[in-house]
Parts: structure tokens; C-alpha cells; sequence
């Protein structure tokens, strides 16, 4: 009796991050009653390690008038697990779930949003790796700061082992060339280059792997929607109109080939100003609000055009790490866990092996 007494009270229990109720999301959920307590198992399927304090209060407060006068021993748990990709294709050896990040245009500040999406997922508890799938502008290197010079290392002569940074297993083609030599390549080499990164890097046992996509919609867009298996994408954009009108490419691309659109991130939303503290929407407002509301997505986070974030990019040291406690570091967690609670909604592929962690 009294377990389905709590699944009710779960059943209106809503996470910020999930926008819909416990229950509704699948969270998996065990109760056992003895004569003195009750023990409440409550597994959610994306990390949270943030916010695990304020959802286990949640918690209590719903479960508590239950149990009486019991003591009532609550357990709190992530279990990531892989999610199905594009129709024909199966995840990857080693990888959980592939996001990417994309936009329709340069210029937005993508870069810079997946690599600190990347480190607030890690950041939140999750195993994460950044693989950089833009070939002729490779950026990843310089914004986690790794020194110049920096060459994966080889196993068994063919594949590469990840290079560790700030936490985070990363690939990219700026370790393979040196800083100051263009790319000179057309499309398919250039696609094969992804193609090749991607599937003979030896990605250890990874809940997430974030692709920082190249800007637009052209060969390496579409390679990756046809052979790289990915579980979800996340757009971003700035609020102006041409920003706008070449995300909807990037959304319209995504789906072309199968691939479901997490949200959308609206970079530069506000700028504020450091004097006087006056917000000013320079680009423009509500434009990823109507893209939402016509592609029946959500808008995962709006984030200010902020100096500190550029000027932590450039040194190597991201938001999420270089100030952590910020305002714009808790933004980005905060879309950090509205990506990966929206991926835990969809349908697990078969045979997904998760990865449990106890949050107590």
C-alpha cells in the first residue's frame, strides 16, 4: 500500500532539469517498509550532483507525511545509460551518448558552449570526452589549455588514446598538426578526417561524448548524421535573425537524418553592463523562443555576452573551471543537466550497459 502512496507523491514531483514529473520520466524507484523505517531507492538517469541536496529535500518533503513516525531512509542514485541513435546505427564501443554541438553559422560562441557543457557535465558527475570535428579551425586544445606541441599517444599503431584535460578525454585534429598550418582539404577528406578521429580514438568507458561540430551544414554535418552515432543535438544561436535563420538549417539538417534536437542555447542573450549593472538585449529578443515554440523544442539556457567568459576561454581555463562559483558557471550546469535529463527521456538502446553512481 505504502509504495504506491509514494510513487504517487512522486508522481508530482517535477525536477527543474527533467520538466516533467518523476514518475512520467521512468525514474526507477524501490521501497521497503519495515516496522521502524522505510527505504526509498530513487534512480534518476542523468547526473545531478549539483543540485543533489535540493532534490533530495524535494524528496523528503513528499515522502515524509507518509511514513509517519518511521524514519524514513532515502537513496538517491544516476544511472546513465546509452540512448538510440539514428536508426541505423548502434552506439559506439565506449560511448555511451554522442551529442553535438552545432550551429548554423560561426560566430556564436559554439565552441566555447561545448566545452564548458563538456567540463558542467563532468562537473555534475558524469564520464565525459570533447571531440573536436571541426578539422580546418580546430579550437579545443587552446580553450582547455593544452600546451602547444601536445600529440595523442598511439596504441597497437592504430589507434589513439584520448588526451586527458581539465578532466576530460579529447580529441582533436589540432593535435595532429602544428598550430600554424591551415588545413587545406576538400569535403570528403575532410569528412573522413572526422570520421577517422572519432572511430579509432579508444574513448574509455565515456557517459557523454560532446562533438564540437564545425559551423554550417556542409560534408562534415553530414557524415556525422550518417555514420557517427548520435543520440541527441543541442543548437546555438545568438538572438539576432541571421543567426536564427541559419539554426533552423541546423535544426532541419539534424532531422533530415534522423536526429532528435535536445534544445536550443541562446548565447549572447544579454549583455550586462559591468559599470552599472543595465541589461541590454543588443542582439535582439525571443527569437530561440519562437524557434522552440515551431519546433516543439525547449530552450535549454540563455547565457550573456560576458567578457569574463571570453577572456577564460582564451586562457585555457573555461567558466565552469576557471570560475566555477560564478553566475555564468551555474547557468551552464544548469543546461549541462537540462541536456543530459531531456536525453534520459528517450528510448535506451538495446543491450545499454549503465553506469551506476550513489548519491547516498
Amino acid at each position: 500500500m505504502i509504495e504506491q502512496q509514494i510513487k504517487q507523491a512522486l508522481s508530482e514531483v517535477v525536477p527543474m532539469e527533467l520538466g516533467v514529473d518523476l514518475i512520467s520520466a521512468g525514474a526507477g524507484v524501490e521501497v521497503r517498509e519495515g516496522e521502524s523505517q522505510v527505504a526509498v531507492s530513487v534512480t534518476l538517469g542523468y547526473p545531478f550532483e549539483s543540485v543533489a541536496d535540493v532534490l533530495r529535500q524535494q524528496l523528503v518533503d513528499a515522502l515524509s507525511p507518509l511514513v509517519g513516525a518511521r524514519q524514513l531512509l532515502l537513496h538517491l542514485e544516476q544511472k546513465i545509460v546509452a540512448h538510440r541513435p539514428q536508426a541505423t546505427l548502434s552506439p559506439a564501443a565506449g560511448i555511451r551518448n554522442v551529442i553535438a554541438v552545432a550551429s548554423g553559422k560561426g560566430g556564436v560562441g559554439k565552441s566555447t558552449t561545448a566545452a564548458n557543457l563538456a567540463l558542467a557535465l563532468h562537473a555534475e558527475g558524469a564520464r565525459v570526452g570533447l571531440l573536436d570535428a571541426d578539422v580546418f579551425g580546430p579550437s579545443v586544445p587552446t580553450l582547455l589549455g593544452v600546451p602547444k606541441g601536445t600529440k595523442p599517444g598511439v596504441k597497437d599503431g592504430r589507434f589513439f588514446l584520448p588526451v586527458m584535460a581539465q578532466g576530460l578525454q579529447t580529441m582533436s585534429m589540432g593535435y595532429m598538426i602544428e598550430a600554424d598550418t591551415p588545413v587545406v582539404w576538400r569535403g570528403p577528406k575532410a569528412s573522413g578526417a572526422l570520421t577517422q578521429l572519432f572511430s579509432q580514438t579508444l574513448w574509455d568507458d565515456l557517459d557523454y561524448l560532446i562533438i564540437d561540430m564545425p559551423p554550417g551544414t556542409g560534408d562534415i554535418q553530414l557524415t556525422l548524421g550518417q555514420k557517427v552515432p548520435v543520440a541527441g543535438a543541442v543548437i546555438v544561436t545568438t538572438p539576432q535573425d541571421l543567426a536564427l535563420a541559419d539554426a533552423v538549417k541546423g535544426i532541419e539538417m539534424f532531422r533530415s537524418v534522423g536526429v532528435g534536437v535536445l534544445g536550443i542555447v541562446e548565447n549572447m542573450s544579454m549583455h550586462i553592463c559591468s559599470e552599472c549593472g543595465h541589461a541590454e538585449a543588443i542582439f535582439g529578443h525571443g527569437g530561440a523562443d519562437r524557434l522552440v515554440e515551431k519546433y516543439a523544442t525547449v530552450r535549454l539556457g540563455a547565457l550573456p555576452l560576458s567578457m569574463a567568459i571570453r577572456q577564460q576561454a582564451d586562457a585555457g581555463e573555461p567558466t565552469v573551471v576557471g570560475r566555477p562559483d560564478s553566475a555564468e558557471a551555474v547557468l551552464y550546469r544548469q543546461v549541462a543537466r537540462r541536456v543530459a535529463a531531456r536525453l534520459s527521456l528517450q528510448q535506451a538502446a538495446p543491450s545499454a550497459f549503465p553506469r551506476v553512481i550513489t548519491h547516498g
